[in-house]
């Protein structure tokens, strides 16, 4: 277990934002233990992902520094924000800016959008403790691995509009239960219907719309990938090198027959070429990017012997 680092929470100006919302007495030292909440929980997982994947152990305990750190600037900028503009109820109604609250209200989306955002650095955790952060496209088993990845954002996807709805059903007993048969506790059922800092309950949109872009993304690629494992592999020769597209491991690889000189070594590194041992190739990803690299250092080569 790695020892666990925070990061300083402005408790004054929690205080302060909260007084500014609201006239109930603010407790003393609740930001700060929201704050400490949400970051053992992140290291409980990290410490549960190390022994899974000792030897992924400084990467994992980094993702939780980071989000240690991103989250305490993100709670002291949401105590920030809370101070732009008081509540109708505490300045009245002939004080109260609605220019002020449409700033402050502006201003909170992006901090609950980036706070969405840092609670992906725990699926990351997870993904790395399950072997599955990283799909590439050269793995054998890449396009099943897209597919469980698409499956997932779609299941997700309509379990969050599945929770919408049930938290908008004017019966809050018969919402619970069927926020319970989707699979929540009634720990999570609690956070979903608390509201946010500007009211809202349950996913807001932009988190539909989050996801929404991942699903399209996978897709792309998915569609992408399948179609070059479709295609057979491909060489062709110059007096330089000869070239293959080997699509089983998605990689454009140069062959030569003896050891490149130096030159020609830097060539290939700075078109993003790099060797590889196992294959007794240079060679970088497959994909059109990779193609225009290759004539790049074709063209290098030529200008060479001029």
């Amino acid at each position: 277990m790695a020892e666990r680092i925070y990061y300083p929470i402005n408790e004054e100006l929690a205080k302060q934002a909260h007084d500014m919302m609201s006239f109930r007495e603010y407790k003393t030292g609740s930001l700060k233990a929201e704050y400490k909440g949400y970051v053992d929980s992140a290291y409980k997982i990290a410490d549960k992902a190390v022994e899974e994947r000792p030897d992924a152990e400084e990467r994992i305990y980094g993702l939780a520094a980071r989000y240690s750190k991103k989250m305490a600037d993100n709670l002291n900028e949401r105590s920030r924000i809370g101070c732009m503009c008081p509540s109708v109820m505490i300045s009245g109604a002939g004080n109260f800016s609605v220019k002020k609250k449409e700033r402050q209200n502006a201003a909170s989306d992006r901090n609950y959008k980036e706070f969405q955002e840092i609670q992906k650095i725990i699926d990351k955790i997870q993904s790395i403790a399950n072997g599955k952060d990283i799909i590439k496209s050269g793995d054998k088993d890449a396009v099943e691995k897209l597919e469980k990845k698409l499956a997932g954002l779609k299941e997700n996807q309509e379990k969050m509009k599945a929770a919408n709805k049930a938290i908008r059903m004017k019966d809050t007993e018969k919402g619970d239960a069927a926020l319970r048969e989707l699979g929540y506790t009634d720990r999570q059922i609690a956070e979903l219907r608390k509201p946010d800092f500007c009211g809202r309950v349950g996913y807001p949109s932009y988190a539909l719309a989050n996801n929404n872009q991942n699903i399209h993304r996978v897709e792309g690629r998915l569609k992408a990938l399948k179609a070059a494992k479709e295609r057979e592999n491909s060489e062709s020769d110059n007096k330089y090198f000869r070239s293959v597209e080997n699509t089983e491991i998605m990689r454009l690889q140069l062959f030569f027959d003896e050891k490149p000189d130096s030159d020609i070594r830097d060539i290939l590194k700075k078109n993003g070429f790099r060797w590889s041992p196992r294959n007794k190739c240079w060679q970088r990803q497959l994909t059109n990017n990779a193609r225009y690299a290759m004539k790049q250092v074709l063209k290098s080569l030529e200008e060479d012997e001029k």
